[in-house]
């Protein structure tokens, strides 16, 4: 079992429901509501050199939760982020995600419990 979550930069989604509806509109691949930030890339260059993405770590490191949470590759475009992580490593990947957010400007949503942060 695994965790969700996302970020985005996207200025005319401010509530949970309009998140809902943008989160599986990303997931299904279309990306028309947001745009191209480098807001995206320097929060993905942060996360990644902390928490590198599984397909860039080797085979004797796969299972080091510690060094890769994630349990499948990020799904990223220039104005969004969707991670994956195993479940007993989501209270700690989600404050991550949510400080990272912050830090970088960037929209959050957690579509397991329908948490939106917007920013």
């Amino acid at each position: 079992m695994s965790w969700d979550c996302a970020v985005w930069h996207c200025n005319i989604v401010k509530n949970k429901e309009d998140a809902e509806i943008l989160y599986k509109r990303l997931c299904e691949g279309d990306t028309s509501l947001i745009g191209p930030t480098q807001k995206i890339q320097d929060f993905y260059e942060e996360l990644t050199a902390k928490h590198p993405e599984i397909d860039d770590i080797s085979e004797e490191e796969i299972g080091d939760l510690d060094l890769c949470p994630w349990s499948v590759t990020f799904d990223k475009s220039e104005g969004h982020i969707i991670m994956s992580c195993v479940f007993s490593k989501a209270d700690y990947v989600s404050d991550l995600i949510k400080e990272l957010a912050q830090k970088h400007e960037l929209s959050f949503y957690e579509p397991q419990n329908k948490h939106f942060i917007y920013n």
